[in-house]
């Protein structure tokens, strides 16, 4: 009798053990590659925004700033119905880079990509996202930054940032705001 037992234990309780034990791996694989499953965007409407145009670098360049219904301006940069808000000028003196690929360039970016932050380095303003790859937040930009939920599973967005070579823009899709940042390896 009891080794009938165990033979039904095993037939039945065997499959439950190994489906329990193959889930984390595929979910971590999944996650390694940035196609994990992510909640979906809170901001910009709730949809990840297509990439920011490139703007002419001409001296009659004006920061796009969103006014909002009560007359108040809101200086941040962010997306709202897919619009960019608060891009600096691509002849921005801060963004000019010797060698913009010196650490190689970060090749799975723009709106199909979704990462989570899994290491931050808040002194150094530097984060990791899932693959290994890291960025450090241009010290200018890490204001905005500073706040952001970096642990709390917030999914982010990196894109290449059109008008300052050297540089991505890194999205977060539940707050709205963007950063500037550099690849620093992977």
């Amino acid at each position: 009798m009891r080794s009938i037992f165990c033979i039904v234990a095993f037939f039945l309780g065997g499959p439950l053990f190994i489906s329990s034990y193959a889930r984390p791996a595929q979910e971590r694989q999944e996650h390694e590659h940035g196609t994990s499953h992510h909640p979906a965007p809170h901001a910009n409407q709730g949809r990840i925004p297509p990439a920011p145009q490139h703007h002419s670098g001409g001296q009659e360049f004006r920061r796009d700033e969103e006014r909002r219904d009560n007359g108040e301006v809101d200086h941040t940069p962010h997306v709202n119905h897919d619009h960019w808000y608060g891009h600096d000028a691509p002849n921005d003196g801060r963004y000019r880079i010797a060698h913009p690929v010196e650490r190689g360039r970060f090749e799975h970016f723009g709106p199909s990509y979704r990462y989570n932050v899994v290491r931050i380095d808040r002194d150094a303003h530097r984060f990791w996202l899932n693959g290994g790859f890291f960025f450090q937040i241009a010290p200018w930009d890490w204001d905005f930054a500073a706040s952001w939920c970096w642990d709390c599973g917030d999914n982010f967005v990196v894109y290449d940032d059109p008008d300052h070579p050297g540089w991505y823009l890194v999205y977060n899709a539940e707050t709205g705001t963007y950063v500037h940042a550099q690849y620093m390896g992977g």
